[in-house]
């Protein structure tokens, strides 16, 4: 039996030093300078604002996390909560040149670090850095992430088109695509209504290029390519698709909620380089995971799809914004999955993701690993 070894396919150790000044708002930078004054507008709106303290709670826990001066003291606090031979795969974030000030530490500084912290004597094998590209940089990006691949030996590619670019865009689809493609390296794409959006960006058109529809172009022309679409969807559709139900054989309503059509393209078989994870969505737990389990427990060829296409991810220090811990919904998951579904997840997709093994049909078709 080989050595079981849980691959978190979705962490990030960017800092402050890596984020625009004035991002998210203007009005948020007194509370960045002075970090302490979330915390008494917290107390001082407890008794008569709840909803408004509980923001600002979750907004002083986030700085806690992205105050740190390096990306290593980062990623050692994620550490704390896994076992110690657990593999974190490590995505960058461009946020310079979004319209929300300048950044501390550019991109390159970025990688640079990331990639010197998976050189660590300590850290060699656990650390799988994912270069990023954010199409405004021309081809000055497109070479900034082969610098990376091939000097460095990074794993993959995050993209993020909430920043105001479509995932078919020209420099993905005739240089960086290809160059994946032919390495066997994976994509990381961010799929979820929430999150960073480009200044002037409308959420419409930000949506848009997040779709899980965006992407059946870049699959069509790249079969081969593994594309992760993170989050599974996000919390949004999720908590819609608990809450609000859909009428049977409602089509436009399944592609409009996106956990909905993630599930559809992949249990389809039209995609299979398609993925997705659960980062984030998870730590709102006892509302999802008893859906997920029944997703992934469910009988025919679309659910084995899916089984071979979910991957275990968290979304640290995102996550650090809601009260569960990295280890309390680790250890939940395990759990409520059971064993066999927890390892095929954490260990055995992750390894197929990542180009580290062949999929094996008589192992997926069994009890994992």
């Amino acid at each position: 039996m080989p050595e079981r070894r849980i691959t978190n396919c979705h962490v990030h150790s960017f800092t402050h030093r890596h984020v625009p000044v004035l991002y998210p708002h203007w009005a948020v930078w007194p509370f960045k300078k002075v970090p302490g004054l979330v915390r008494l507008v917290a107390f001082l709106c407890r008794p008569f604002f709840p909803v408004v303290a509980e923001t600002l709670d979750r907004l002083h826990r986030f700085q806690e996390e992205a105050g740190a001066e390096t990306q290593g003291e980062l990623l050692e606090k994620v550490r704390r909560h896994y076992p110690s031979n657990t593999r974190f795969v490590v995505l960058p974030m461009d946020m310079e040149g979004i319209g929300h000030g300048p950044v501390r530490a550019g991109l390159a500084a970025q990688h640079d670090e990331l990639a010197a912290l998976a050189a660590r004597e300590d850290l060699k094998g656990l650390v799988l850095p994912f270069a990023t590209f954010n199409p405004a940089r021309g081809q000055a990006g497109v070479d900034e992430v082969k610098r990376m691949v091939e000097g460095h030996g990074f794993r993959g590619l995050k993209i993020y088109p909430r920043l105001g670019f479509p995932p078919d865009h020209d420099l993905l689809m005739t240089q960086l695509y290809p160059f994946l493609q032919e390495r066997g390296l994976p994509v990381m794409t961010h799929c979820s209504r929430g999150g960073v959006q480009g200044r002037g960006v409308v959420t419409a058109v930000a949506d848009r290029y997040t779709a899980p529809e965006a992407y059946v172009p870049v699959m069509e022309a790249f079969p081969r390519l593994r594309i992760c679409l993170a989050h599974f969807g996000g919390a949004a559709d999720w908590r819609a698709y608990v809450e609000e139900g859909m009428a049977p054989g409602d089509a436009e309503a399944r592609r409009r909620n996106w956990q909905v059509a993630i599930r559809d393209m992949i249990g389809s078989g039209k995609y299979p380089g398609l993925w997705t994870d659960i980062s984030y969505t998870l730590f709102h737990f006892d509302d999802n995971l008893p859906f997920l389990k029944l997703f992934l427990e469910g009988t025919g060829d679309k659910a084995e799809r899916l089984r071979r296409r979910v991957l275990f991810g968290s979304d640290y220090y995102m996550t650090r914004q809601e009260r569960l811990s990295e280890r309390a919904v680790c250890f939940r998951l395990r759990n409520a999955l059971g064993e066999d579904l927890f390892w095929r997840i954490a260990q055995v997709n992750p390894e197929v993701w990542l180009g580290e093994r062949e999929e094996e049909v008589a192992e997926v078709a069994g009890a994992g690993v």
